[in-house]
Order: C-alpha cells, then sequence, then structure tokens
C-alpha cells in the first residue's frame, strides 16, 4: 500500500479509542473521537491536564496506535501500514511542533530545518534555498537565519519549530501548547502566525493549547474532557 496520495483531503479520526494499563485495569485516554481537519483549517483543542489532549496529538501523528478506530491521513489508513510505512507517511505529510522547540544548541536557524535533508533527498541548493524562504515566511530573514538558538528569543525559537515543521510540506500540521514558554504578546503572535501558515500552505492544522485567550485566530474550538472530544 502507498502511503502517498495527489489529493490533500486533511486529517480525519473516526471512533477512536485508546486506553493504557492502569494497575489491573485500564484507563481510558481517548473515548470514540471523532475529528475531521479540512485542508486550509486551523482547530483548537482545549480542556484540562490529563484530559487526553496530548494522546489526541500522539494517535493523530501516528506515534501511538489506538485500540479501536481509523486515522486517515489524506485518506491514507494508517492502521492498515506496517511501521515502515508509517514512518513514511509521517515523513511524508505531518508536520509537529512541539512544546518545546528542541533545537540543537550548535546549529544555526537555517540549519536546524537541513540536519535531515539528507533523509528526504533533496539537493543541498535547492533545500537551502527553501529553508531559507520559509524562514523568512515566518518572520526571520537575513542575519536571524544565522543565529544559533541561544541568540534568540523564545518566539523566534518557536518560529524556527514551525518553519522546520512545513519543511517538509505536510498536509497536516499538529502543534503541541506552542504558547507555552512565552509571555501574551509573543504567544499571540505565534497563534496568528500559525493561522496564517494554515490558509497559505493549505495545511489542516490541530493546535492543543491551555490558552484560551489565544483562539480568537481558529476557526473551531473543541473541548476535551475525560477523553471525549465536543464543540465548544
Amino acid at each position: 500500500m502507498t502511503t502517498t496520495t495527489a489529493v490533500r483531503t486533511g486529517l480525519a479520526l473516526s471512533g477512536v479509542t485508546l486506553t493504557y494499563p492502569d494497575g489491573e485495569s485500564r484507563l481510558t485516554a481517548l473515548d470514540d473521537v471523532e475529528l475531521s481537519v479540512a485542508p486550509g483549517e486551523f482547530v483548537a483543542v482545549v480542556g484540562p491536564s490529563g484530559c487526553g489532549k496530548s494522546s489526541l496529538l500522539a494517535v493523530a501523528a501516528t506515534l501511538l496506535r489506538p485500540d479501536r478506530g481509523r486515522v486517515l491521513i489524506d485518506g491514507v489508513d494508517a492502521g492498515a501500514l506496517g511501521e515502515q510505512q508509517r514512518t513514511s507517511l509521517r515523513r511524508e505529510r505531518l508536520g509537529i511542533v512541539f512544546q518545546q522547540s528542541n533545537l540543537l544548541a550548535s546549529l544555526t536557524a537555517v540549519e536546524q530545518l537541513l540536519v535531515l535533508e539528507s533523509v528526504r533527498g533533496r539537493r543541498p541548493a535547492a533545500a537551502r534555498r527553501r529553508a531559507e524562504e520559509l524562514l523568512e515566511s515566518v518572520g526571520l530573514a537575513g542575519p536571524k537565519q544565522l543565529r544559533r538558538p541561544h541568540q534568540l528569543s523564545g518566539g523566534e525559537r518557536q518560529r524556527v519549530n514551525i518553519a522546520r515543521a512545513l519543511f517538509g510540506s505536510p498536509s497536516v500540521l499538529l502543534v503541541d501548547e506552542p504558547t507555552s514558554a512565552l509571555d501574551h504578546e509573543r504567544g499571540a503572535q505565534v497563534v496568528e502566525l500559525l493561522a496564517g501558515v494554515t490558509r497559505t500552505h493549505g495545511t489542516a492544522t490541530v493546535m492543543v493549547t491551555h490558552d484560551r485567550e489565544l483562539l480568537g485566530r481558529t476557526d473551531r474550538v473543541l473541548e476535551m474532557h475525560d477523553g471525549r472530544l465536543t464543540a465548544r
């Protein structure tokens, strides 16, 4: 089975249930979750700590297999794929923005995007041009592209993180608490940037966040409680 498709249809979770061992019983992290995010749509998921938000992202990213249900990325059923195919699907179709930027201290901003290019096989000159263009598109132009993480502000490091997630031209963008380490102003700028990225790149974007004051730029807000996902 191929992991690629010519048409972008975004992300769809259908009847997804995920449980974890909890002593002699099992704890339900996701309870019959339904979620559909179209290309160019920006969806926020909010809820208290421990409600299942992180599990939702992990399943959507195909990092965890659910007990039941289906995860479709551009119409491809991730559950029907072998591990190597799932890895290829993640590399080709998914971009993940982690809560912490996890940038390599010794690399410049542009090098952060290029470090995995040997895996994708893109020509070095073309890869560097795309890296520079992406960094410029998230507000990091010129000399800032040559700065290392300790020379960048927290908001600038998160911009590198977003550009890195976009480098493989993903269909689905999964964002985990992108503003947790930022003040309100910089957090608002990052969410504004994510809204623009979603429209410009046509990604199906899911953002998990605890900050309910930064939801105005999203298209939909969903609440998660005890593993269940509902419209706000």
